[in-house]
């Protein structure tokens, strides 16, 4: 075995070996560390790489082994596959599709169900006029909540990987603050006018977001239409038996279902 050598991936450091970071020759660390890319070095003289540490032992383990082992309460298959696909690692790219359409083929039957409640709550805060000179003032702000089930927890991740809170100016997945593979709860506010950035933080006041689209989701029309996308794109379909028509309409109530 070649000499051992230790990457710092996100600030989580891991060793190996140089044969097992260049076995596959046509990925990105197979190019890096057979020379022909600058490899950047953090502090202590590892090789630095900025990506996710933690997913990062699930590629090292294929690289060692050529075997894709994971967790049974796995919830960050969305993460692996972009991890996979940045360092191009192809034989791990064709198990995780494979693996992916284990997955949705053996939860193809599913239910999907979401409840909405929206409410009007005035916020206050501190408006900075001049150096020394603050007024206090307040505005109506439109908080939404969403319950949302699904009996396929991979059609869950899928989705939680799209939404984002935006928070203390840092976006977060839905599936990184999920505790229920099968149950998202959600709350976030609308965009106040004239409240300072400072105070979405300080009042712990989460906005939610859809990714790659980069659009904020300020209601839920806005909201009901990212997720029927999402679901139908998935085989999903409307169930005419249930809600009541004007618990839809209103958009307290939305089921869809998804058959074999």
């Amino acid at each position: 075995m070649s000499e051992p050598i230790t990457l710092n991936v996100g600030g989580k450091l891991y060793t190996t070996s140089l044969s097992t970071l260049t076995c596959c020759s046509d990925s990105m660390l197979g190019t890096m560390f057979s020379g022909k890319m600058p490899i950047k070095k953090d502090n202590h003289g590892n090789c630095f790489i900025d990506r996710d540490g933690k997913i990062f032992r699930y590629i090292l383990n294929f690289l060692r082994t050529s075997h894709l082992d994971l967790p049974e309460d796995f919830q960050e298959m969305s993460l692996l596959k972009r991890e996979a696909d940045f360092y191009q690692i192809q034989p791990l790219i064709e198990v995780l599709k494979e693996k992916e359409n284990e997955l949705y083929g053996a939860e193809k039957n599913a239910l999907l169900n979401i409840s909405l409640d929206q409410k009007v709550q005035v916020v206050h805060f501190t408006v900075r006029e001049a150096p020394q000179i603050y007024s206090l003032s307040s505005s109506k702000m439109d908080v939404f909540n969403a319950n949302i089930f699904c009996t396929s927890s991979s059609f869950l991740t899928h989705l939680g990987s799209k939404l984002c809170y935006y928070s203390s100016g840092t976006f977060s997945s839905l599936t990184s603050c999920a505790e229920d593979p099968h149950h998202f709860k959600l709350q976030w506010v609308a965009t106040v006018t004239g409240l300072p950035e400072e105070e979405y933080t300080r009042q712990n006041l989460k906005r939610l977001w859809v990714l790659p689209a980069n659009k904020q989701i300020n209601s839920f029309k806005v909201f009901v239409e990212e997720v029927l996308k999402m679901a139908l794109s998935e085989g999903f379909c409307i169930d005419s038996t249930h809600p009541d028509f004007l618990d839809f309409m209103t958009g307290k109530t939305i089921r869809l279902v998804r058959y074999r």
